[in-house]
């Protein structure tokens, strides 16, 4: 059972594009679409070598290490290392949300402009 927490409209490139916030068996996730409704896909796939856009496109609010007061929107985790993976990956010391975050196919796109225009639109849309 999924649930709806937000929504909202924008113009588009295509015409109106709906945003909405889903929780769907206890994760969240963020689907859009310009004309109807797209099924929304839970295809996990291994993180692109070189991306780190969920490292950087959204906001943490959560302590990581190296940066107390989480960080803003938008700015490269002090985590990610030169080839843009995280360096505390398997640490207890990653943030929760950050372990949260999964790859796939609707969030990552096929390319990480695609991912980060997908995550900055979540951003935008969780925004308080």
């Amino acid at each position: 059972m999924s649930k709806i927490s937000r929504q909202s409209t924008r113009d588009g490139p295509f015409g109106q594009v709906v945003f909405a916030l889903l929780l769907v068996q206890k994760r969240w996730y963020c689907a859009r679409s310009s004309i109807r409704w797209l099924t929304l896909r839970e295809q996990r796939m291994e993180c692109r070598p070189g991306c780190g856009a969920c490292c950087t496109a959204p906001s943490i609010s959560s302590p990581i290490p190296g940066m107390p007061d989480g960080k803003p929107a938008n700015t490269p985790c002090i985590q990610l290392d030169e080839q843009q993976r995280c360096k505390i990956f398997t640490s207890p010391l990653r943030p929760k949300v950050c372990a949260g975050l999964q790859a796939s196919a609707e969030m990552c796109g096929n390319s990480r402009q695609q991912a980060m225009t997908w995550l900055i639109d979540l951003e935008m849309l969780t925004a308080p």
